[in-house]
């Protein structure tokens, strides 16, 4: 390793502006060379290759556990600093920019077309010349369950059992046993002993008022 690859990941780690392409940094672009080879090959992969895919997927991620399963397309920055529980499974598209540590529990589920990212650019335009970026890891704890077209910005933690509503941009960190909701997401309702039996809710019908011509 170079005194520049030390010094992006000591910036990296501290959530400092860093640029990760260059001299000295051939090591981090050589990992991200790595994490698409290795997701191409499971995307070109059969259906019916079940072995194969959990094999290729162990392999791109930093450490997994048991009973796991990501359907394609999957992408994923690094790959390697992703961490996944028990039971973790996550639909199609999902997205996972993992220049620093994503850490998912047990039994998460994941709908399909999710972000996680754990890093952004700065909002200066000049502070973002050269693509200068920061990063802040992100936690999704146990039991968690994330709707369609989430995305989950850097430094967020999302707390045990909570459920995170279609749609939503998670901004800031969500409590334990929550609903939440929204953009910003902010948390609607807590989950409660209703919730224990479940009945689908439906929306209901659009009603059209009468003509008044």
């Amino acid at each position: 390793m170079t005194a520049e690859h030390d010094l992006v990941r000591a910036r990296m780690a501290a959530s400092q502006l860093y640029v990760d392409h260059g001299d000295g940094l051939e090591r981090l672009e050589a990992e991200r060379a790595r994490a698409k080879e290795v997701l191409y090959d499971l995307a070109h992969t059969r259906p019916s290759a079940v072995e194969d895919r959990d094999r290729l997927l162990r392999d791109l991620l930093g450490s997994a556990g048991e009973r796991i399963w990501v359907e394609p397309p999957f992408a994923a920055s690094y790959g390697s600093h992703t961490h996944v529980g028990d039971d973790f499974y996550a639909n199609f598209n999902l997205v996972l920019v993992d220049d620093v540590e994503i850490r998912i529990g047990d039994r998460v589920m994941v709908a399909p077309n999710v972000t996680i990212t754990t890093t952004g650019h700065p909002v200066d335009p000049e502070l973002r010349h050269g693509g200068a970026q920061f990063s802040a890891p992100v936690t999704i704890e146990d039991d968690v369950w994330i709707g369609s077209n989430v995305v989950v910005l850097p430094g967020v933690v999302i707390g045990v059992g909570s459920v995170i509503g279609a749609g939503s941009v998670v901004t800031k960190n969500v409590p334990p046993g929550v609903v939440a909701v929204g953009n910003p997401c902010r948390v609607l309702r807590t989950i409660g002993a209703e919730d224990a039996s479940f009945a689908y809710r439906h929306p209901g019908t659009l009603e059209v008022p009468a003509s008044t011509s």
